[in-house]
């Protein structure tokens, strides 16, 4: 897997999934139109963050953010990845591409990856996703932790939130 070629050895991960019944061409291109807007508490969290003052909310507005495209296999994986300070009130967030993401290994920050994978089940489809994070030194590994033990449930709040979003946007148009 793409997030496996990225980010294989990380510091703290989480994984979510839901069953979708729909076909997984359709639960992919869903992923990559869907206007986030509709995952009423990701909103309102990313808004409390600062990270989204936008009417819609998609994977545009994620680029713009500072995410960056790592990898796309159609009806098999999206992965998107952000460098940032995480625990400080601004993010730090360093804006690069793909292979400055790789590479990346300044002192103070982190590494983090964020995936959908599909599996098709020919009456279903399994959409998942996972976050990984892998700090690149031990003192911003200790802030990063510190601070993930507070937002960590959020994080995954609003993992949550976004799968059912997909799944009900999927669901929608058989």
């Amino acid at each position: 897997m793409l997030i496996d070629d990225f980010l294989p050895d990380f510091d703290t991960g989480e994984r979510h999934n839901v069953k979708v019944h729909a076909p997984v061409d359709r639960v992919y291109r869903t992923i990559r139109e869907l206007d986030l807007s509709h995952a009423r508490l990701s909103m309102f969290l990313f808004r409390i963050r600062g990270m989204c003052g936008q009417p819609a909310f998609n994977l545009d507005e994620l680029l713009k953010m500072g995410f960056i495209p790592l990898g796309d296999k159609p009806n098999e994986e999206l992965l998107l990845g952000l460098v940032g300070r995480f625990w400080t009130p601004s993010g730090g967030i360093r804006r690069l591409d793909a292979e400055g993401f790789r590479s990346f290994n300044e002192p103070g920050y982190a590494r983090a990856v964020w995936n959908f994978s599909l599996t098709d089940h020919t009456t279903y489809t399994t959409l998942e996703t996972e976050t990984r994070v892998r700090c690149t030194d031990d003192s911003s590994r200790k802030r990063f932790l510190w601070y993930w033990r507070i937002v960590g449930r959020f994080s995954g709040l609003i993992r949550r939130d976004i799968l059912r979003s997909i799944k009900r946007c999927a669901e929608k148009h058989r």
